[in-house]
């Protein structure tokens, strides 16, 4: 996504070019000025029941504590404003006064021009805070995100999101910048849903920057990590990082699956129904992994 591997040094100074970096593929950050044209929010919004948040994090009688989410690469936030918007049941052009009180977003990219337009564009401003941020900056990281979490006393997210971003991460920093990417993630959320790219998108990402004419990526031929993708983010988020697998909630119609991971000292009070989606045949989407 739009965000996704921004995480590389130079990256504000890349980002700055955008007219420049126009066809998919060719962003080397993923920092796609138009990325929901061609992969729209839809179609993750129908993998993921509405209740989701709900279900995970249910309301206590005796506290108003928001749910605190972070959404790394949003591009410019169509995304970010589709989940909120899915997971409040929010129709179009509908808000709700108590919303911010019950989702805070923060929603991070790094690509300045396009988290200007996340910020111009976005109709919950009250719930969704945008900031230029390169994620692989320890840090700038660290600054940017306590400074959120502290304004909620809070030391963790309790969900992140990571969609189509662990490609661009992998390419611009190789085998163990993923890696730290990952630790990273999983040691700020409760909670992760991520959505990794299939290793014939890491081919065509190159191809199509070598076909621009454009430096290829620095790490791409000597990646270690590489063919089933998914299975490869499992490995390292449970044998490595302290996170268990919850449950896949499909693939989108572009081949890519949406993974729930949960940090293993989380506890599980409200343990997740089995049918968590609609009814019909959407109740068989969902595969549990159980303790």
């Amino acid at each position: 996504m739009a965000a996704s591997g921004r995480q590389a040094a130079g990256g504000v100074e890349e980002a700055a070019e955008e007219p420049r970096i126009l066809e998919p593929g060719a962003a080397p950050f993923g920092n796609f000025p138009h990325y929901s044209r061609f992969h729209p929010p839809e179609q993750r919004l129908r993998l993921l029941p509405p209740e989701l948040l709900r279900r995970l994090f249910p309301p206590s009688s005796s506290e108003t504590r928001p749910i605190l989410g972070l959404d790394v690469g949003c591009n410019s936030g169509d995304l970010s404003v589709a989940l909120y918007k899915h997971f409040l049941s929010l129709r179009d052009g509908e808000t709700c006064s108590d919303a911010s009180r019950e989702l805070h977003l923060l929603c991070c990219d790094i690509d300045p021009v396009l988290v200007e337009r996340a910020e111009k564009e976005c109709p919950f401003p009250d719930a969704l805070t945008f900031i230029t941020l390169d994620f692989m900056n320890q840090r700038t990281r660290k600054v940017l995100l306590n400074s959120f979490l502290s304004q909620f006393g809070r030391s963790v997210f309790d969900i992140g999101f990571c969609m189509s971003v662990t490609m661009w991460i992998h390419l611009n920093h190789g085998d163990h910048g993923l890696w730290e990417f990952l630790a990273h993630l999983s040691s700020l959320c409760r909670y992760l849903l991520v959505e990794p790219q299939p290793w014939k998108c890491y081919r065509a990402a190159a191809r199509r920057l070598r076909k621009l004419g454009l430096h290829d990526f620095d790490h791409f031929r000597s990646l270690a990590i590489r063919g089933d993708m998914a299975n490869q983010i499992v490995q390292i988020l449970t044998q490595d990082h302290g996170m268990e697998l919850v449950c896949c909630f499909g693939n989108t119609s572009w081949d890519r699956s949406l993974l729930l991971f949960r940090a293993k000292q989380t506890t599980e009070t409200h343990p997740i129904p089995e049918l968590l989606t609609e009814e019909g045949k959407e109740r068989n989407r969902l595969r549990f992994w159980r303790q």
